[in-house]
């Protein structure tokens, strides 16, 4: 069961320049996601995630299945 703070975190490295091809350690990630929401706040993460779903629905799909998962494993524990 996802938290609404893992919501959050998974849209800020959704729309982090992070990408999987730099298959980025877990201390990247938790800097990312700190970083993106400190500049974009959640609502503004938010907001680009549609943005991306709304024209890139395609390509948002994996990412997002991507930004999920790494941020269950940066945060475990």
């Amino acid at each position: 069961m996802t938290t609404l703070i893992d919501d959050v975190r998974t849209e800020a490295l959704f729309v982090s320049d992070l990408q999987r091809s730099q298959q980025p350690t877990p201390e990247l990630i938790r800097a990312a996601v700190i970083a993106t929401v400190n500049r974009l706040g959640a609502g503004g993460c938010a907001a680009l995630v549609a943005q991306e779903f709304g024209e890139h629905p395609d390509c948002a799909i994996g990412r997002m299945r991507w930004a999920r998962t790494a941020v269950q494993r940066a945060f475990a524990g």
